[in-house]
């Protein structure tokens, strides 16, 4: 259903006259004069875009230059990362990489048990079990009875039995420091005189001097 509502005659009038006014002031254009005929408003509309731009539903937004502080923040941690990455990879490189030659001191004196010995013994955590017969490489325990032994002029060849085959067999009791011990067909070293023996172990390991013997050696004397 559609509904009409009327409307008094003198809303259709031009604007500016007025029936009831025709009662009072003789039919002229009613006119109220209390209301101001023009109204200005001042309006600072930077501060209104820059508040609009500022905050949305009470929530603040971010500065562009928080932003990006914290984008070169993320971007100074990435980079530290990966520099520390680097540092350590060259730290494991720079251990890995062989320095050159190490520098061992000539025998001392001319050849005896002793000085066999003491020549030995700088090669004690030194230099690591290989295949060897040379101390910046590595030392086989036959490698190291061949090098040690050969810079006091005594030329052996390499295999714990070749090497026993050319010394002479001797008594536990007669052992003194410099003779050969001999584990057949395993092992070999350099007797210290004193119960022990300096020899290169096993893979892994590095010449050692062991103070005590183990199983049921033999000793040889060259």
């Amino acid at each position: 259903m559609a509904s009409v509502t009327a409307l008094p005659a003198y809303a259709m009038m031009p604007t500016g006259t007025n029936p009831v006014a025709s009662t009072v002031n003789a039919g002229q254009t009613f006119v109220d004069t209390s209301a101001p005929a023009t109204q200005t408003l001042d309006v600072n509309a930077d501060a209104q875009v820059a508040a609009l731009s500022a905050t949305r539903d009470s929530y603040n937004s971010t500065d562009a230059s928080v932003l990006q502080a914290q984008r070169d923040a993320e971007a100074a941690a990435a980079q530290a990362a990966a520099d520390a990455v680097a540092a350590a990879a060259k730290a494991v490189e720079t251990a890995s990489t062989p320095s050159g030659p190490k520098t061992f001191a000539p025998p001392q004196g001319g050849y005896s048990g002793e000085a066999v010995v003491a020549y030995a013994e700088q090669f004690v955590g030194v230099v690591p079990y290989g295949w060897g017969a040379d101390p910046n490489d590595s030392f086989g325990c036959d490698g190291l009875t061949q090098y040690v032994y050969g810079q006091f002029g005594i030329s052996l060849p390499r295999g714990v039995d070749h090497q026993a085959a050319l010394a002479t067999r001797i008594t536990q009791d007669e052992a003194v420091a410099g003779d050969l011990v001999v584990w057949p067909g395993e092992h070999i070293g350099i007797y210290d005189g004193a119960g022990g023996v300096i020899h290169s172990p096993d893979f892994g390991r590095y010449v050692e001097h062991a103070h005590s013997l183990w199983g049921s050696p033999v000793f040889y004397r060259l």
